[in-house]
């Protein structure tokens, strides 16, 4: 089935540019259009798209109020997909920490926007190791020490393994090549991880490793089972 996607931008010429590269995909198949956030809100609700590109700066509500609505809402299933046109760290930290699934410029190739909505569609995270270390950063620099969550305790040694490098911003075959397993295997650890911890995707479980010391330079590892 095709990728439904939502499109949102207050210029329209964006959305219109952003459209014609989508739509040559055989596999994408671009929905609706919204040129604000509250707009935004109201096409998911109508459209359901699998993924919604959202700007972060637009007039009536900007892409970071619309995220958090959204993601709040525990019915909603489309994934959000950030664009910007400043690879911003305030921007970036605020957007992962509500639950954006990915992070884009807009000044990027058309193949990365193609290729991070399938990913997004996917499951999957559009997070580069370089914003996963400044993320990292951020979090030493405005979070006190942590508390591990009691979750954590429901994770396998080997799930706590695959946790902590997911922040690391590795990728299922680097995983894999650390921990001498199949990429299939580390799909599986990774799928464990995020149901025990009730999270979404490798986005928030990258966030979350961040929040409860998993991640390099943040604390202690806590006892697992």
């Amino acid at each position: 089935m095709s990728i439904r996607v939502l499109i949102v931008d207050d210029h329209a010429l964006v959305r219109r540019g952003f459209r014609m590269i989508l739509d040559n995909e055989p596999d994408i198949d671009v929905v609706a259009e919204a040129e604000d956030g509250r707009a935004a809100i109201d096409a998911i609700h109508r459209h359901r798209p699998d993924v919604a590109l959202i700007d972060i700066q637009m007039p009536v509500m900007d892409g970071l109020e619309a995220t958090r609505l959204l993601l709040a809402d525990p019915h909603t299933r489309t994934r959000i997909l950030i664009l910007t046109t400043f690879e911003r760290d305030d921007y970036v930290f605020r957007a992962l920490r509500l639950g954006a699934s990915g992070f884009l410029l807009k000044n990027a190739p058309p193949e990365d926007l193609i290729t991070g909505v399938r990913v997004v569609a996917n499951g999957d995270a559009l997070l580069s190791p370089s914003i996963t270390r400044r993320v990292v950063q951020e979090f030493a620099r405005h979070t006190p020490g942590p508390v591990p969550s009691p979750a954590l305790q429901s994770l396998t040694n080997r799930e706590t393994d695959v946790l902590r490098s997911l922040s690391q911003g590795r990728s299922n075959a680097e995983i894999a090549a650390a921990l001498f397993v199949t990429e299939a295997t580390v799909k599986t650890y990774v799928s464990a991880v995020l149901a025990k911890l009730g999270l979404r995707d490798r986005v928030q479980a990258v966030v979350f490793a961040y929040e409860n010391g998993l991640a390099p330079d943040r604390g202690p590892r806590p006892g697992t089972t």
